[in-house]
C-alpha cells in the first residue's frame, strides 16, 4: 500500500503525539507547580491554596507555590495564568470574581470559558449576614421587616463593588422584595470594624471572614446562605430555613489551567485534586473554615462557571453594578 506524502506525514504525528501525551500523565509534575491567587496572603482563598498545595506537594513529591497577584479585582491573577504556558505547571485557584467579571467589566477582561481549562471544583464557603451585636435585628425576618418599613435606609458594608458578597447580598435583596443601602469598602477588614464600631449596622462576608468576631460576641449571624447549616456556626439558620427555599450564595473555589493544556496534564490534576479532597487534612481544614469540600467531575466546575456567568450577567444588568 502507497501513502501519500501527507498521509505519512499525518500518520507520524498521530503515532508520535500519544506517547506524548501518556508520558505527560505519567511524568507530571516533574519540576514545582505555581499556584496563582489573585487576592492577598491570609484571606479564605489564599487559605484554601495552601491546603490543597500542601496536600498535591505531599502526594506528588512537587512543590506546589503559592504566588499571590492580588489587584484588579483578580483580573491580573486570571490574565497571568492565561498568558502562561499551558503546561500544567502554572494554574489558577478561582473564584467567583471569575465568573462575575466577564459581566462587571468593560470591556470584558477574559472569556474564562474559552482562555482557561477546569481542572476541578474544590469547595465552598457561605456568605453570611451578619449584624453588629447591639443591632436591632436577630433574624432575617426582622431584618426584611425593617427595610420594608423604610426602603433603602438599612445600611449594609460588603469588601467591594462586585465582590462575591455584594452580589450576594444583592440578589438575597430581590428574593426578599428589599432595598437595602449598600456600602463598598476596599476590602473585608475595614467592613467588620465598621460594623462592630456601629457605623454601619450589617455586613454581607463569606464565613470565614466574619468567625472570630462572632466568636467573641462582637457580631451576630443572622443566616448563612448556603442550603446547609454552616459547621462553624451551626445554630444559625439558614437562608432556606428563613423563608427562601431555593436561594444559596456560597463563594466557590476551584482549579483552573491555561487553555490548551494537554488534557493528560489537566487529567492527572484533577485526579490529584481529587485524592487531596478525600483526605482528612484538607477536609478538617475546609470545616475549620467553614467551607465543604466537592469532589467531582470536571463536567460539574464547566457547568458552574457557565451557569453563575448567567446568573451575574443578568444580576449586574439588572442592578446596574459597577466594579471599584
Amino acid at each position: 500500500m502507497h501513502l501519500s506524502r501527507r498521509q505519512a506525514l499525518a500518520l507520524l504525528a498521530a503515532a508520535s503525539a500519544a506517547p506524548l501525551g501518556a508520558h505527560a500523565q505519567a511524568g507530571f509534575p516533574e519540576k514545582p507547580v505555581t499556584l496563582v491567587v489573585g487576592y492577598s496572603a491570609g484571606g479564605a482563598v489564599d487559605a484554601v491554596a495552601r491546603t490543597l498545595g500542601q496536600a498535591m506537594s505531599s502526594a506528588t513529591g512537587q512543590p506546589f507555590v503559592i504566588e499571590n497577584k492580588p489587584g484588579a479585582g483578580t483580573n491580573i491573577a486570571v490574565k497571568s495564568v492565561i498568558d502562561a504556558k499551558p503546561d500544567g505547571y502554572t494554574l489558577l485557584m478561582a473564584a467567583n470574581a471569575l465568573a462575575a467579571n466577564m459581566a462587571l467589566y468593560k470591556p470584558q477582561p477574559f472569556d474564562a470559558e474559552k482562555d482557561l481549562v477546569a481542572v476541578s471544583l474544590v469547595g465552598r464557603v457561605p456568605v453570611v449576614i451578619a449584624a453588629n451585636a447591639s443591632a436591632p435585628y436577630n433574624s432575617i425576618q426582622q431584618l426584611i421587616a425593617a427595610a420594608k418599613a423604610k426602603p433603602n435606609t438599612v445600611a449594609y458594608a460588603t469588601p467591594g463593588n462586585g465582590s462575591t458578597p455584594h452580589m450576594a447580598a444583592e440578589l438575597f435583596a430581590r428574593a426578599a422584595g428589599v432595598d437595602l443601602m449598600h456600602v463598598p469598602y476596599r476590602g473585608g477588614a475595614q467592613a467588620i470594624t465598621d460594623v462592630i464600631g456601629g457605623q454601619v449596622p450589617l455586613l454581607a462576608m463569606n464565613a470565614l471572614e466574619v468567625k472570630p468576631q462572632v466568636a467573641s460576641g462582637k457580631l451576630k449571624v443572622l443566616a448563612v446562605l448556603s442550603p446547609q447549616r454552616s459547621p462553624i456556626f451551626p445554630d444559625v439558620p439558614t437562608i432556606a430555613e428563613s423563608g427562601f427555599k431555593g436561594f444559596e450564595a456560597s463563594v466557590w473555589y476551584a482549579l483552573m489551567a491555561p487553555a490548551r493544556t494537554p488534557m493528560p496534564v489537566v487529567e492527572k490534576l484533577h485526579a490529584e485534586v481529587q485524592k487531596a479532597l478525600a483526605t482528612p487534612q484538607v477536609r478538617e481544614r475546609m470545616t475549620a473554615v467553614g467551607g465543604e469540600v466537592i469532589p467531582g467531575s470536571r463536567d460539574m466546575m464547566v457547568a458552574l462557571l457557565h451557569s453563575e456567568r448567567q446568573r451575574y450577567e443578568k444580576l449586574v444588568r439588572e442592578a446596574n453594578i459597577k466594579p471599584d
